[in-house]
């Protein structure tokens, strides 16, 4: 891979890699409506959660990235330029990494929440207990969004290239291509022009050359 596939493949990935901390903003918060309903809001002020409404808008940001290189590798698309390949996992392989990694990020959270934040439990009870179970089936959820947002980004991406390549390929066997003769015709140079002839100068060309001759030599 060259130096601007590199590039590329970096800037697809920083975009995938925005798109995670959104969807474990919202494993979380689907973990808590499904544990606790209408009294989330509360649930959450009283559990030290009140700092999350301070990341909403970097998380914002974080998705006007990952939309903004989706953008750059359409337009890379257009003009023949992207590298973008299909995954080397299976579409389900894909989903399981997505939620297990949502998984993962959303226990991270809940016990440094456990550790720093006022009136949070802590240990095990603190990430699964009381109603965090949900977490799993909300990560299952959320990393299939991501697994077909990931997955139907490169589908769009690569027929955005093939289709351009394809109508490049048409419009450069329509142009019509000069044909040339199978024989070219040769053109012989007049026999007089090279000094010689297939037959002799005429009788009174042969007179004139004797008396121009003897004349001459008198």
């Amino acid at each position: 891979m060259d130096s601007r596939g590199k590039r590329s493949a970096a800037w697809v990935g920083l975009g995938q890699a925005a798109l995670l901390p959104p969807a474990a903003f919202a494993v979380h918060q689907l973990r808590y409506m499904l544990a606790y309903g209408a009294a989330t809001g509360p649930e959450l002020e009283r559990t030290g959660h009140s700092y999350l409404h301070s990341i909403v808008p970097w998380l914002a940001m974080l998705l006007a990235l990952a939309a903004g290189v989706f953008l750059r590798a359409m337009g890379a698309a257009f003009s023949q330029q992207t590298s973008m390949r299909r995954y080397s996992l299976s579409f389900a392989a894909l989903w399981a990494a997505c939620s297990g990694a949502l998984i993962v990020i959303f226990a991270g959270q809940e016990f440094l929440e456990g550790l720093f934040a006022v009136g949070h439990p802590a240990g095990v009870s603190g990430i699964f207990g009381f109603g965090g179970w949900w977490a799993i089936p909300a990560a299952a959820c959320l990393g299939l969004v991501l697994a077909a947002v990931f997955h139907g980004a490169r589908w769009v991406v690569g027929e955005i290239a093939r289709l351009r390549a394809r109508s490049r390929r048409i419009v450069c066997t329509d142009i019509p291509v000069p044909s040339w003769p199978q024989r070219l015709v040769r053109l012989a140079a007049a026999p007089l022009v090279a000094g010689w002839s297939p037959r002799g100068p005429p009788v009174i060309w042969r007179e004139a050359d004797r008396l121009s001759r003897s004349l001459r030599f008198r």
